[in-house]
């Protein structure tokens, strides 16, 4: 098929993607976005999420594909015995989220993927970028990891997503987040 090469974009929510979106296209890829994020919580929060993805996409002409239903037992599963280890419970959601953003990229015939989480100073950027190579991997070769430090944007993109008026979230999205943001006293 002629035309730009196509790429899955594993999206956290529409204010994370404006600024890859833009990266992307720019690079004359062909997005379509992927939202798979059983770490959301609670489910109210999820459909927000959703809703300002596709509001976003809506105003730029961007596919959106879901992952399915709505399971955040997948990410309780995968979190609950190291959920006091950002470090390993971070990475153990991020290896869940790029494992079905490879499968669906595999199983739609995309060349490559890549994510939204890339954009955000608050997230492990390393983890991520081992979690998506480590996804391409178990693919056998069937899809590549696109790597992009999409954080040098983020400033733009928040703006962006301000003056669009995109709900944004005042935490990562997973429970454990929550709790470390609104209930543990900082020092």
């Amino acid at each position: 098929m002629e035309g730009p090469e196509r790429i899955l974009l594993h999206t956290c929510c529409g204010p994370c993607a404006v600024h890859p979106h833009r990266a992307l296209v720019e690079e004359g890829f062909r997005v379509t976005a992927f939202f798979y994020n059983p770490n959301i919580q609670p489910s109210r929060e999820h459909r927000r999420r959703l809703d300002a993805l596709r509001d976003f996409a809506g105003r730029v002409g961007l596919e959106v594909v879901t992952g399915g239903d709505y399971r955040p037992e997948e990410h309780l599963r995968a979190t609950l015995d190291i959920h006091g280890d950002r470090a390993r419970r971070c990475r153990a959601c991020y290896d869940l989220r790029l494992g079905a953003a490879a499968e669906e990229a595999s199983r739609r015939g995309f060349p490559a993927f890549t994510t939204t989480l890339l954009v955000s100073p608050y997230q492990l950027h390393d983890e991520v970028r081992r979690a998506g190579e480590a996804a391409a991997a178990r693919t056998g070769g069937r899809v590549a990891f696109l790597y992009r430090d999409f954080r040098p944007g983020w400033k733009e993109g928040v703006a962006a997503s301000r003056e669009m008026g995109l709900y944004r979230q005042p935490y990562c999205g997973c429970l454990w987040s929550e709790v470390e943001r609104y209930e543990r006293p900082r020092s």
